[in-house]
C-alpha cells in the first residue's frame, strides 16, 4: 500500500492524517506499516482526502486518479458488479469462498448488498479477477483490467 508514500508526498505527519481520518495515530500507524488492514470506508476517506484512486493506494496501478471518479462507494453497484464478474468468469460463490477462505453466506451478503465488502476481500477479489477495485466499488464506470500483483514500492 502507498499510505506512507502519499502522506509523505503531502508533507504530513501520521498524527495529522489520523486526525483527518478520525482515528488514533497508533491505528493509522498500523495501517501504514501494514500490520493491520485499513477498513474500506477509511481507505475511501483517505482517497478522498488525497484525491487518488483506491487502485493507486493499493498499488494496482500507477494512475493516481481516474477521470469521472466518484467520491463515494456505491454498495448497490458494487454488489451487482461482484456478482456479474463472478458469473462472467463462470465461477460459483462456493468457488470464491474456497479461493478466498470465506464462507458462501458472506459472499452472498456481499453480492446482495447487505454487507459492504472488507478491504481484504476487495484486494483478493481484484487479484483473482484482475479487475479495478474502483470499478468494483462503483467509483468508476469503465471496466479496467489491472495488474493482479500489487506494485512493489520501496518506501
Amino acid at each position: 500500500m502507498r499510505l506512507k508514500e502519499i502522506r509523505e508526498e503531502n508533507e504530513l505527519k501520521q498524527f495529522a492524517v489520523s486526525k483527518l481520518l478520525g482515528v488514533a495515530r497508533g491505528t493509522y500507524s498500523l495501517w501504514e506499516l501494514e500490520l493491520d488492514i485499513i477498513p474500506l470506508k477509511r481507505l475511501n476517506d483517505f482517497c478522498k482526502i488525497f484525491n487518488c484512486s483506491i487502485d493507486y493506494v493499493l498499488g494496482f496501478t500507477n494512475i493516481k486518479n481516474y477521470k469521472r471518479n466518484r467520491k463515494e462507494i456505491n454498495i448497490n453497484l458494487s454488489s451487482k458488479r461482484l456478482k456479474e464478474i463472478r458469473k462472467e468468469n463462470k465461477r460459483t460463490q462456493d468457488y470464491i469462498g474456497k479461493k478466498l477462505s470465506l464462507n458462501r453466506s458472506l459472499i452472498s451478503k456481499y453480492e446482495s448488498g447487505h454487507t459492504l465488502i472488507s478491504t481484504t476481500f476487495l484486494i483478493e477479489y481484484v487479484k483473482l479477477f484482475n479487475i479495478s477495485s474502483d470499478y468494483l466499488l462503483g467509483k468508476i464506470d469503465d471496466k479496467i483490467i489491472i495488474n493482479s500483483n500489487p506494485l512493489i514500492t520501496n518506501q
